[in-house]
């Protein structure tokens, strides 16, 4: 029997009018307003009205390192919504809207998959709410009118030769990573270097999914660094006075978005800053709404523990003042054979002995929750080619070395197969003994900070700066911009930053490239190995296999 594709599955579900998916949260009219049939926008008001109610449980999933067979974290996260509801606990999910950019390359969306899914699907996965493209423009706007300071007589003295602020365009297009702009003549601008980033490696994205209201999201744009003057003082939005412009464009983009899953539980999927360039969480407004209207919120970090858990819990959890009660670490048969060193097209094979191998990775990630001092649970995500002796031994490890463990059949089954999943979470949040704390101290240097997550969470053992990172090193601890938490951009294929070091690798360094001051998000970022903020398209992009048929009818969508 043919394998029903993602698209399929979603097109054929009862959804539920988006007023019945709020009268079940308790949201009353004046707290949401509809775009369409099955989605919303939940206003942050909501919030400040319902400050008095106890907080609900918050779970963070996440996951052993990804490779080409697929680790189904997001698909995780919704099936174990579904299934918590199923044996009654009042939950709620919270996932990161996906970008154009990897849903038309390579990646795929962020909507979950099989049978437990957000839905409407065909709209999370392209324009949404247009919460992106309200980033996208403010991020422009905030270029063209720095451009237009310089061609009308540069008050501030900026440099263009030190501007840091690129321009963003939600695709992975390579063309644009290096451009020349302003030329033609006077009347065109003052010509210079320039770039383009992704979407969602702009500041303004992580700043949204960091804001804890308006007048907070106003406060971190106004900080943003853009420029240093001929004589090197840093220059912000503040001092072009534009502040109020970007927050305007942005006044409908930070309300959360509500929809559903496949078995309509609610899910709140708000903003999508990327993991391994950026700090990979939703927002914090979403994960704090779902925790004031459920029992227990849902939510996921972007790839692996190295990346989405440590930045959710040395820069997410901090901004928004709070903490979760127990970790999931999503692993698949299948990857765990990859980390091995098994070669994708062999996978369907049973293979102990590569499985027995690459548990290594799974093992590193285990040591990086407990780091944090949080409790957690190992979910297997089971996969159709997985063989019972597979299963078992995976198991009989998590068994033998003390790591609650459960199956998670969630793609094929929903929130059933996710039951026993839902069980063991209760019990450990419920029994678990709850000790986290960041892994560095903010009064930490920046140094300091960058060395404790290479050691503590990636299990490497040194940190090399280049010439130009020790020379931004001194200028930040000068601008009091040392403060900061950090945030490491680095391959999500590996522990190390080479992504062909898979498994556990050891002894490894990590090369700090280059650091970025996001002052007004509120870390720094450190660009490692030859991580890009500007993807490019594969071969065969996902796109040239989607279409849009003559009823409107979505194809090839995943």
């Amino acid at each position: 029997m043919a394998v029903k594709s993602d698209i399929e599955i979603a097109q054929e579900a009862k959804l539920a009018p988006i007023s019945q998916i709020a009268d079940g949260l308790g949201l009353e009219e004046e707290d949401w307003e509809p775009y369409g049939r099955y989605k919303a926008k939940v206003s942050v008001q909501t919030l400040k009205k319902l400050q008095d109610e106890p907080d609900g449980k918050i779970i963070l999933v996440t996951s052993i390192n990804p490779t080409p067979a697929g680790e189904g974290k997001s698909t995780v996260t919704v099936g174990l919504g579904q299934a918590l509801n199923r044996i009654g606990k009042r939950t709620v999910i919270a996932l990161r809207e996906p970008s154009l950019g990897p849903t038309m390359g390579l990646k795929g969306g962020a909507a979950g998959g099989g049978y437990a899914q957000v839905v409407p699907m065909e709209d999370i996965n392209l324009h949404f709410t247009g919460d992106f493209h309200a980033i996208t423009t403010a991020h422009n706007a905030l270029a063209a009118l720095l451009d237009n300071h310089i061609q009308q007589g540069n008050v501030l003295n900026i440099d263009p030769r030190r501007i840091v602020w690129k321009r963003v365009v939600d695709l992975n297009d390579r063309a644009l990573r290096h451009t020349i702009i302003g030329l033609g003549g006077r009347a065109n601008g003052v010509p210079r270097e320039d770039g383009f980033d992704i979407t969602v490696a702009s500041e303004i994205m992580a700043i949204l999914c960091l804001s804890e209201n308006l007048a907070d999201l106003k406060k971190r744009l106004s900080e943003m660094l853009i420029a240093y003057t001929y004589d090197r003082k840093p220059v912000f939005v503040k001092d072009l006075k534009v502040e109020g412009a970007l927050t305007l464009l942005l006044k409908d983009a930070i309300h959360p978005n509500l929809v559903q899953t496949l078995e309509n539980t609610p899910a709140f999927v708000h903003g999508g800053p990327f993991a391994n360039i950026a700090h990979g969480c939703n927002s914090v407004l979403a994960t704090k709404m779902g925790a004031k209207l459920g029992d227990y919120v849902v939510t996921e970090a972007g790839f692996g523990a190295d990346l989405g858990a440590e930045k959710f819990l040395d820069i997410t959890a901090r901004a928004g003042h709070f903490t979760p009660s127990a970790v999931v670490i999503v692993a698949t048969i299948r990857a765990l054979k990859m980390h091995g060193g098994m070669a994708k097209e062999d996978l369907k094979q049973e293979n102990l002995d590569a499985l027995a191998k690459g548990m290594a990775n799974l093992a590193r990630h285990i040591e990086t929750v407990k780091t944090f001092g949080l409790p957690y649970v190992v979910a297997l995500n089971h996969f159709i080619f997985d063989t019972d002796r597979e299963v078992a031994y995976v198991k009989d490890w998590c068994a033998k070395n003390g790591h609650p463990v459960a199956l998670s059949k969630v793609w094929e089954d929903g929130g059933k197969g996710g039951e026993d999943l839902a069980r063991l979470v209760v019990e450990t949040v419920e029994s678990g003994v709850n000790r986290y704390q960041p892994i560095y101290r903010l009064e930490d240097s920046i140094e300091e900070k960058i060395s404790a997550v290479v050691t503590k969470v990636y299990g490497g053992k040194d940190v090399a700066f280049s010439a130009k990172a020790r020379k931004q090193l001194a200028s930040f601890k000068r601008h009091g911009w040392d403060k900061f938490p950090v945030c490491i951009a680095k391959t999500q294929y590996s522990l190390s930053d080479n992504p062909k070091l898979t498994g556990r690798p050891e002894g490894f360094t990590i090369h700090v490239r280059e650091l970025k001051a996001a002052v007004g998000a509120g870390f720094v970022v450190a660009l490692t190995g030859s991580v890009l903020t500007m993807p490019g398209l594969p071969k065969h992009p996902a796109a040239l296999d989607m279409d849009v048929l003559p009823d409107g009818k979505v194809t090839g969508l995943f």
